[in-house]
């Protein structure tokens, strides 16, 4: 069993890391702090910002890819208005971002051209 530990260490009573044995871990700590849990806290801070800070008239993105306009606004809960008489209660914290107002109006009015053009060039090729 020699060969698994060398006889010059096993007779040495010694430690073999003192503080410089230290110095990296508390590097791993210092970087991880700044690099995932630092920033992180930084995010969850502007998010309940920006949820405390919803209002009604609102247009939003929800987690979920949902596009509306608040009509309602909880303490937890806010109605969203999606299209006209379509309207969903959800949890304030899905709220991804809050859109510029028109953003909404200028979204659908695209989608309706994009819809007009697919169905009109669906009826010439027929």
């Amino acid at each position: 069993m020699d060969f698994f530990i060398s006889d010059a260490l096993a007779q040495s009573g010694e430690p073999a890391a003192g503080i410089t044995g230290l110095i990296f871990p508390i590097a791993l700590i210092v970087i991880f702090y700044f690099l995932l849990i630092r920033p992180q806290q930084k995010r969850a801070k502007e998010h309940k910002k920006l949820v405390s800070n919803l209002s009604k008239g609102d247009e939003i993105l929800t987690t979920g890819g949902f596009v509306g306009r608040v009509t309602d606004v909880g303490d937890t809960y806010a109605n969203l208005e999606l299209a006209e008489g379509i309207e969903v209660r959800m949890q304030k914290s899905a709220v991804a971002q809050v859109l510029p107002k028109g953003a909404m109006k200028g979204s659908l009015e695209k989608a309706e051209a994009a819809a007009k053009d697919e169905s009109g060039k669906g009826g010439k090729s027929k």
